[in-house]
């Protein structure tokens, strides 16, 4: 297998999924898992190999250790890689050992970026076009892969990840008297933090306060932004949340917001509805495996986004749901291999 980060290292979305299937393949004894990433971001653990990628863009770092993930995949069954930057290793043990290569999209370009790179466009197109299969982390994935490009995924969802508490009151903390609201993502045009800063404006309600948590190219914008609204008084940006500190913020709140332009599963929801936080979300692929009323869904909309905020603080509490456990990922993970052996 081939990744980018591992957490706590690096723990966005695509790398806690591979982190957690190396984790569940590593204790078992019908799978055998080597996975592959590049050095600075690689733990020191047997069946983990960091191969130093050097500087420059994730394209060119990445196909600086083609050759070593060719080399390993030599006595492989099949080689899984992620995303995009996958094309270039996955591409080269295909060719060299005639073996079966499996992409997972965790997303596509056009989630992550407002004009996606036309590099990744078309490299995007080519993995389509090369891998033997193809997963997709949701329907919503799925059916963005078949109309940009004209590929069949099989869908196997993300597992829920859950997060720990330890008493502590964020909303005390920051002096908040009202309603939390909590937000935490990369600060990008995909997370949709615009049209929830605006929708504060619409809420019309001087005793909520959101929470802004993370960082990015955008959060100096986003910070003027709130001064020219007048919002400043609703609005508080923490900066990063370290890992530990996550589950006090979510069970501080009282509702988490995740207004994304588009969010393929959406680890933050499942996160905050692990400590019983109300959660409002557009269109994610979590929805696709939770039961209805777990999340209140609204469009990336700022009247939209609005009224689910209300919504959601007049709710009751949160209907029971089964957590989708990473070990019912592994499982359905080994039985697509299986099938892939068998044909």
């Amino acid at each position: 297998m081939l990744g980018w980060g591992f957490p706590p290292n690096v723990s966005g979305g695509l790398d806690t999924a591979v982190g957690e299937m190396f984790e569940q393949f590593d204790a078992r004894e019908d799978v055998e898992i080597e996975l592959v990433l590049p050095a600075e971001y690689a733990p020191d653990r047997a069946g983990i190999y960091g191969v130093p990628t050097g500087e420059g863009s994730v394209a060119d770092r990445i196909n600086r250790l083609a050759d070593e993930f060719v080399e390993y995949a030599a006595d492989a069954d099949i080689v899984h890689t992620h995303d995009w930057f996958g094309y270039g290793p996955g591409k080269a043990a295909q060719d060299a050992h005639d073996i079966e290569w499996v992409t997972t999209f965790h997303s596509l370009t056009s989630d992550r970026n407002r004009i996606p790179p036309e590099r990744e466009l078309q490299t995007e197109q080519r993995v389509v076009d090369r891998s033997d299969h193809l997963i997709a982390v949701s329907e919503l994935t799925r059916r963005e892969v078949q109309e940009h490009y004209g590929g069949d995924s099989r869908v196997i969802h993300n597992g829920f990840s859950s997060v720990e508490t330890t008493g502590r009151d964020v909303k005390a903390e920051l002096d908040i008297d009202g309603e939390m609201l909590f937000f935490v993502g990369r600060h990008t045009h995909q997370k949709g933090i615009e049209h929830l800063v605006y929708a504060l404006d619409r809420l019309d309600a001087e005793d909520v306060t959101l929470v802004v948590g993370g960082t990015g190219h955008l959060t100096e914008r986003l910070e003027r932004f709130v001064e020219l609204l007048g919002v400043e008084d609703m609005v508080e940006f923490v900066g990063y949340v370290p890992e530990a500190e996550l589950g006090d913020y979510y069970a501080s709140a009282d509702a988490f917001v995740s207004p994304s332009l588009s969010e393929p599963f959406g680890i933050t929801i499942v996160e905050a509805l692990s400590v019983g936080t109300r959660v409002v979300a557009c269109e994610s692929g979590a929805a696709e495996v939770l039961p209805e009323g777990c999340i209140v869904e609204v469009e990336p909309d700022s009247r939209s986004i609005a009224n689910g905020i209300r919504r959601a603080l007049a709710a009751g509490p949160l209907p029971d749901y089964e957590e989708r456990t990473w070990e019912t990922v592994a499982d359905e993970h080994v039985t697509f291999y299986r099938e892939i052996l068998a044909d």
